[in-house]
């Protein structure tokens, strides 16, 4: 070594008389440019200088210009010429050559470039080198660049050097064998044995390399987590030797002994426990040694303590051991650092989604501190302590965390406070004590959020009132009604309370006036002492209703969508109110909207307009109530066990929903389709041909029996002749008795014949006809026997392969698919992480996710799965409109994909 740095220091002589610019100089020269196009001139000038000096082959230069090449290289100008000089360098015997030459490699080339096939034969000379240094960086070069080819050509090599008698060496051929089987997994048994013997090590550096390279084998692989755990013992051995470490100033950091391999120590253990209860009992007590003895006051000890919690997360540990770990966790809430806080709430989060009951318990005792984060300034606090907060939840607080999170609600942005909101109702429905409780709540959410809730909000509302006794809707509406009228704009502002409001007014109308009908519910306890609660139960009369409604449309704050509720509530009061005076004055509300700009808005007006010229019995009929929705019967069986529940409007994307990101497939939220154009198999709900007779009701009689999904469509439905029948049935028609027809005038709608009356009909859905049943019966055809089960692969690409198995199921109307998506890693070069797959479906079907996916992280060989139901009413061909999201070897990908391969049998 003193004879290389005496030979350069006789080269730094003679430079300046070989016109040889220094490296030092060029900084100089560049730092001194007061422009960008200087520095680019001193920066060409110097390149050409380069290329010339490289083109001579003047040796004695060559370590110089490489040098000043890199830094070039380094401010981001083009130093490409300089890979075939780096080669030479690395040839030379002296070890400063060497070290420049390989610094240059890794730097100039990656493994992509075939002139990288050139280093091979030097890496594999110099691993066999007597200089430990120049082993050194032939291994941090192959460790850096390593291509399939050279790992293949030099692991032979590398698990050699894996059992030198040189500590420096093994701990650089560990770091390389890591590059090595993430290039090549199929290299992993052959480094296995070596890579097991690094847990005997007693140098630091070279065990924390073996624990390195252990990880990502476990990670990788099963089989090799499986075997491992036999070494367990030996994990909490090295383990317990550092906790109880005296001082060692070679490895102290903050008065803690090695954190770094403490912390790799402690991930290893967490996949070597997951899951199995003999290695979690192993280290069960050096854990909690770990957590007890680590001293918090610095972040060093903080790291640690987080490690410890997230091992005894995971691992099959005593409950004793899981009750600490969430303390820790709630000690992390204390501290002054936001950043030690928001790491406790996200594991918190994290471990609560599968915590048990002992757990839950544990987290209790945290409550005031994680409610006093959602007060916090910093946003990223509340966010997490908002997640938190849910799942605080039971049924003995949830009085009190529903106010808390009420108060939230009212101070969260604007782009919270829908999901905050929806999550409010559904918990406030799984967890209530009684159900006058539920419908206060949900009106104060709607109080005040209504202007940011999406339809499902509100939808719930309409289903929670529904299957409501009498004196509870009348409650309800009195209230609803009431909070508009009193609070002024403070409520119309809020468009999610104008719309409950108006549905409930329009459905209940004749309770609400009711001056003799008295609610016999009694209060609620929150309520009880409240002196402004009889405010809310002042009963209107009919006028005074209409004259809330003619101002409410007269005002700013009527939306369009405001506006179909409203003309849609006011035909239905002409069937509720009985003083001649105020049908009149609704009549004449509603003949407004017959010439109104909004079409939609105008043909309701049309079509109710003729209603409303029948006599008063029959529109009575007409116009009766809702009734209750099947599966809001299911979920109200469900309300206050604690138990999730699976609302209906699941199956329909709201926003930020995959119907938005795969190209707003399920958008028409009104169900009529107004303007478009309608086929056989998705048409929109045209309610004026059906009553009127139109082009639509003989040939297009399938186009316009369709029915409105969204429960807001009072006349979706309406149809009273059959729906459409299977592609199979027989072409010839009968003519049906259609009521509507017979009352206009307007003929008989044609609908193709069943050949099974025997079979039970299929009813028309009573949350899309709010008029109240009088859809009269609706012809079903048999259901198709299950089709075989048959797998369609519907994406392969990179190794990763998406397969759909459909079986058809009977439905009350039309028929349903339930799909199971099966995601494979078939030949991968390394596991499939931030896994994410969405489905999405044409306005005429709907989907509802029946179990999540089982795993974001697909190790090679492995699989994961996603189940799905897709409704089919009107039996058209499934259209699928895939997106699929995974990261694999580093890179992120994103595709979509069209599918619609399944067999017709399906749906036919």
């Amino acid at each position: 070594m003193s004879t290389a740095s005496q030979f350069f220091n006789n080269v730094e002589k003679y430079i300046p008389k070989l016109g040889v610019l220094r490296l030092k100089d060029l900084i100089k020269q560049i730092r001194a440019c007061k422009t960008a196009a200087d520095e680019r001139a001193v920066i060409a000038k110097e390149s050409a200088f380069i290329r010339t000096s490289f083109r001579e082959e003047n040796n004695e230069t060559r370590h110089i210009n490489v040098a000043k090449l890199l830094y070039i290289h380094m401010l981001g100008y083009p130093a490409h010429f300089g890979q075939m000089e780096c080669l030479k360098l690395v040839a030379s015997p002296r070890f400063a050559d060497k070290r420049l030459g390989y610094l240059g490699i890794m730097l100039l080339l990656d493994e992509n470039q075939e002139v990288l096939t050139l280093v091979t034969n030097c890496l594999k000379n110099d691993m066999n080198n007597s200089n430990m240094y120049i082993v050194g960086l032939a291994l941090c070069t192959l460790g850096n660049i390593s291509s399939q080819e050279m790992a293949r050509d030099l692991s032979l090599e590398v698990e050699k050097l894996l059992g030198s008698s040189n500590t420096y060496i093994r701990k650089k051929a560990g770091l390389c064998a890591l590059r090595i089987i993430k290039k090549v997994p199929d290299l992993m048994e052959d480094f296995l044995t070596r890579a097991k013997n690094l847990l005997n090590e007693r140098n630091h550096g070279v065990l924390l390399t073996g624990l390195t390279l252990l990880t990502e084998m476990c990670t990788m692989s099963p089989e090799v987590t499986t075997d491992l755990r036999k070494s367990v013992p030996t994990l909490v051995r090295h383990l317990k030797n550092l906790v109880t470490a005296g001082f060692s100033p070679e490895h102290d950091v903050s008065g803690i002994t090695d954190p770094f391999l403490q912390v790799k120590i402690l991930r290893l253990m967490r996949i070597l426990g997951k899951g199995d209860a003999e290695a979690s009992d192993a280290m069960n007590d050096v854990l909690a040694q770990v957590a007890t003895n680590t001293e918090a006051s610095k972040n060093v000890g903080n790291a640690i303590l987080y490690e410890t919690v997230l091992t005894i997360m995971d691992i099959e540990s005593e409950s004793s051991l899981r009750v600490l770990g969430i303390n820790i966790l709630g000690r992390f809430l204390a501290n002054r650092d936001n950043n030690i806080r928001y790491v406790a709430l996200t594991t918190l989060t994290k471990t609560s989604q599968s915590a048990a009951s002992a757990d839950s318990s544990a987290l209790q005792r945290h409550r005031s501190t994680i409610l006093d984060c959602l007060r916090d300034p910093d946003i990223s606090i509340r966010r997490r302590a908002l997640d938190l907060s849910f799942f605080l939840i039971n049924s003995q607080n949830i009085r009190i965390l529903t106010r808390e999170l009420l108060s939230f609600l009212e101070i969260a942005e604007g782009d919270v406070k829908n999901s905050v909101a929806v999550r409010i109702c559904e918990f406030a429905g799984r967890y209530r004590p009684n159900k006058r409780w539920e419908v206060d709540t949900v009106c104060r959410v709607l109080r005040v959020a209504g202007a940011y809730v999406d339809q499902s909000v509100v939808n719930h509302f309409v289903k929670l009132i529904t299957t409501s006794p009498s004196d509870l809707q009348q409650y309800a509406v009195r209230k609803m009604y009431n909070i508009v009228k009193n609070e002024g704009e403070r409520a119309l502002t809020q468009e999610g309370l104008l719309q409950a409001m108006v549905w409930c007014v329009g459905e209940y109308g004749d309770v609400l006036v009711d001056s003799n009908a008295t609610s016999g519910i009694g209060a609620d306890e929150e309520e009880s002492a409240d002196p402004t609660q009889g405010e809310y139960q002042i009963a209107p009369s009919e006028t005074e209703v209409v004259t809330m409604f003619t101002e409410l449309l007269r005002g700013p704050y009527a939306t369009v969508l405001v506006k179909e509720y409203a003309v849609t509530a006011m035909v239905k009061l002409t069937g509720r109110f009985t003083g001649e005076t105020t049908i009149g004055q609704l009549k004449a509300l509603i003949a407004k909207y017959q010439v109104n700009i909004d079409t939609e808005l105008q043909q309701r007006a049309v079509e109710y307009g003729q209603i409303l010229n029948l006599d008063r019995e029959t529109r009575v009929a007409l116009l009766e109530r809702m009734p209750v929705l099947e599966s809001a019967v299911k979920e109200e069986a469900k309300k206050g066990s604690g138990a999730p529940i699976a609302t209906a409007t699941d199956a329909t994307p709201t926003k930020a929903t995959a119907g938005d990101i795969l190209g707003g497939l399920n958008d028409d939220l009104m169900g009529l389709s107004v303007g478009g154009s309608t086929t056989a198999a998705g048409g929109g709900s045209d309610i004026y041909n059906m009553v009127f007779g139109g082009a639509g009701a003989g040939a297009g009689g399938a186009a316009a029996a369709a029915k409105s999904d969204n429960i807001m469509d009072l006349l979706g439905g309406i149809g009273l002749g059959s729906s459409a029948a299977p592609a199979s049935a027989p072409s010839a028609a009968k003519p049906t008795n259609d009521l509507l027809g017979d009352l206009f005038g307007g003929g008989a709608v044609t609908s193709p014949s069943v050949s099974t009356p025997s079979k039970p009909t299929a009813m028309v859905d009573p949350l899309a006809d709010l008029l109240g049943g009088f859809g009269g019966s609706t012809s079903a055809s048999t259901p198709a026997p299950a089709a075989t089960s048959r797998s369609y692969t519907c994406y392969d690409k990179n190794g990763f392969k998406i397969t759909l198995t459909p079986t058809r199921e009977a439905a009350a109307e039309g028929v349903s698919l339930n799909v199971s998506a099966l995601l494979a890693n078939n030949g991968a070069s390394g596991p499939v992480s931030n896994v994410a797959f969405q489905v999405a479906v044409p306005k005429t079907q709907s989907i509802v996710w029946l179990q999540p996916l089982t795993s974001t992280t697909i190790a090679p060989g492995g699989t994961a799965t996603q189940v799905m139901r897709i409704d089919n009413p009107k039996k058209a061909p499934v259209r699928l409109r895939l997106k699929v999201l995974y990261s694999i070897g580093g890179q992120q990908v994103d595709e979509i994909v069209e599918f619609s391969q399944f067999d017709s049998s399906l749906w036919a």
